[in-house]
């Protein structure tokens, strides 16, 4: 490790004459292949529940049962890496996954179904922050901006297009092919990654396994998972269900925490937070993912309930936000070595920022162009976040340290997004209600402009029922447009916020020294 922290490039004497640039596009689909899956099964929950005779509610199961396993193993996976030996344990998590698809597809009823899903969240738990561990190893520090870019595209931009891709498949083909496809993908990916990727022995000191804290952290992390998905639907605090699953939550992870600074070898490491860029990174991560997956979710469900857009539609103002993505990624990776880390974060903020503030004042007829535009706009902010905030978390850190950072990045990630769209649901239903109340005092006789809508109303549709119901069916979309307009606002300020945090980060002008050395 000594030789590896001082020069930058850890791959085994052996294996340095294979070209990374080799190794970076695998890993990256692996990635890509596993965050598709969080979305691309969103928009066939209906054709899912009519072919396995479920009601909706039993559906969403197959989106709960995934994330729940996959937040348990995102951020164990680096202690598990360094246990069983990196490359191994990424092709084990790829032949899982595949077969988990495989199964998935072939499915005969919904419980098989969310079985299969559960086991496909948990294999593919560590594909995302490997990836970006074996990158982070395989490049010198110079270089890992650029290798970083093609991870970004790979794991920003798969939510985008995930929902269309979902919905294309599912209506050319059927939902049964948003999990086959996976398979062939798989196969590929283990005899490259056998062929090209350098084999790691296990890295760890024979302390014994810490099996509390594996328990803790899944029983915590678990419960933590569930009660973010199925809160809104549960009435949150109403439910007994949350409230024990909050209490759960509480015990066990605070629990984990004070035990974990004991440990020699703990399962996932917090000693690393004492790095300030790591530290600081992680909590942009957070808000990243939160802001991203939060929006993902707000504005597809905009154009749906308000606009009529189809989910193909809705998917298609989506995806160019995801292209925006890719095509930035690249020129961020050279940017980086020639602009402060700070400033490019700082840019991303505001570009994000006023984007979601702009998101804010559109009404009800405002077109797709527009929508696709602004969403675009919005992603361009992203794609000066994803890479530098990813840059930035190792600089400090010691190489030995590369899994578990990727770990707790990713993990991080997926929180926010997870807590984002938990949030922002929440936050549309209540202010909904609570809009409609100021909006409903004006519809009252004495209210002139009322009687003049009605009138109006009326001599369109001929009948003064219909134009009541008509008037209604308006006062509800408007309330509704005012929550929209307020969660916006929300992730814009939230971006905003971050701005003086991002100055708190020390990058001595220079990200091309070697880790540890700063």
């Amino acid at each position: 490790m000594a030789e590896a922290a001082a020069g930058g490039a850890v791959l085994p004497r052996a294996k340095r004459s294979i070209n990374p640039w080799l190794i970076a596009p695998m890993v990256a689909l692996a990635a890509f292949m596993e965050v598709l899956d969080i979305s691309i099964a969103n928009v066939s929950l209906q054709n899912i529940s009519g072919s396995l005779a479920a009601s909706p509610d039993q559906a969403t199961w197959i989106l709960t049962s995934y994330l729940v396993t996959n937040a348990v193993v995102l951020p164990i996976s680096g202690w598990l890496s360094e246990y069983f030996g990196r490359t191994r344990f990424f092709i084990a998590c790829i032949i899982g996954f595949s077969l988990a698809s495989l199964a998935c597809g072939l499915a005969p009823n919904l419980e098989l179904l969310i079985a299969f899903r559960a086991i496909q969240g948990m294999a593919g738990g560590a594909l995302q922050p490997v990836s970006q561990a074996i990158l982070a190893d395989a490049f010198p520090p110079e270089k890992r901006p650029m290798a970083f870019a093609m991870y970004g595209i790979a794991v920003v931009a798969a939510p985008a297009i995930g929902p269309t891709l979902g919905g294309w498949i599912t209506d050319q083909f059927s939902w049964h092919w948003i999990f086959l496809i996976n398979v062939p993908v798989g196969i590929a990916l283990v005899m490259l990654i056998r062929a090209f990727v350098p084999d790691e022995p296990p890295n760890h000191d024979g302390s014994p396994v810490d099996y509390l804290g594996f328990a803790l952290i899944a029983l915590g992390l678990g419960s933590l998972q569930w009660l973010l998905d199925r809160g809104q639907t549960a009435d949150w605090w109403a439910s007994t269900q949350i409230r024990v699953l909050a209490v759960i939550v509480v015990v066990c992870l605070s629990t984990y925490i004070v035990r974990a600074f004991d440990q020699k070898n703990p399962i996932v490491d917090l000693r690393l937070f004492r790095y300030k860029n790591y530290a600081v990174s992680n909590v942009l991560m957070f808000v990243l993912g939160f802001v991203l997956l939060g929006s993902t979710a707000m504005l597809p469900l905009f154009m749906q309930s308000l606009l009529g857009y189809t989910a193909l539609d809705a998917g298609l103002v989506i995806s160019p936000g995801g292209f925006a993505i890719m095509a930035l990624m690249p020129i961020i990776g050279k940017l980086i070595t020639r602009v402060d880390i700070r400033v490019l974060i700082t840019f991303g903020l505001i570009i994000g920022g006023t984007a979601l503030w702009h998101m804010g004042t559109f009404n009800l007829n405002v077109d797709q162009a527009t929508l696709a535009m602004v969403r675009a706009w919005q992603t361009a902010g992203i794609a000066f976040l994803f890479i530098p905030i990813s840059t930035v978390a190792y600089i400090g850190l010691p190489a030995s340290a590369n899994n578990q950072a990727s770990a707790m990045l990713a993990f991080m990630r997926n929180l926010g997004g997870g807590v984002g769209i938990s949030l922002l649901v929440t936050l549309l239903a209540r202010l909904s209600a609570h809009d409609r109340v100021p909006l409903v005092a004006h519809t009252n006789p004495g209210n002139p402009a009322w009687t003049q809508h009605i009138q109006t109303l009326t001599g369109m549709l001929g009948s003064h029922e219909r134009a009541i119901a008509m008037a209604s069916q308006q006062l509800e979309q408007q309330a509704s447009l005012l929550s929209y307009i307020t969660g916006f606002h929300l992730l814009g300020l939230l971006f905003f916020a971050m701005i003086p945090l991002v100055w708190l980060l020390k990058v001595d002008g220079d990200i091309a020294a070697p880790a540890g050395a700063h």
